[in-house]
């Protein structure tokens, strides 16, 4: 929470964010049009990768890291909220 750090973790947390309203069903329906993954954009310009395993739908970031969403369609003000199980990082 240093200033010095506000920067990097205003960069880590929207590239948790992706442009659009994708609702758990729309990411399903990518998933499937994708043959398997849908590649999505972050509003901080990276790419997160979605994918089917056993059921659940997984996300990995740039550096291969993998979280699962745990919950999803928690509409908010400004979007679709989903829910994942660790914290994903953008490239250096």
């Amino acid at each position: 929470m240093k200033p010095e750090n506000k920067s990097k973790l205003a960069g880590i947390l929207t590239y948790h964010v992706v442009s659009g309203n994708l609702n758990a069903k729309a990411v399903l329906v990518a998933i499937i049009e994708g043959g398997g993954k849908a590649v999505l954009t972050a509003v901080a310009y990276g790419k997160l990768t979605s994918t089917l395993v056993k059921g659940k739908v997984m996300l990995t970031d740039e550096k291969e890291n993998m979280a699962t969403v745990t919950a999803t369609d928690f509409t908010a003000s400004n979007g679709v909220i989903h829910v994942i199980d660790k914290v994903l990082l953008p490239q250096d």
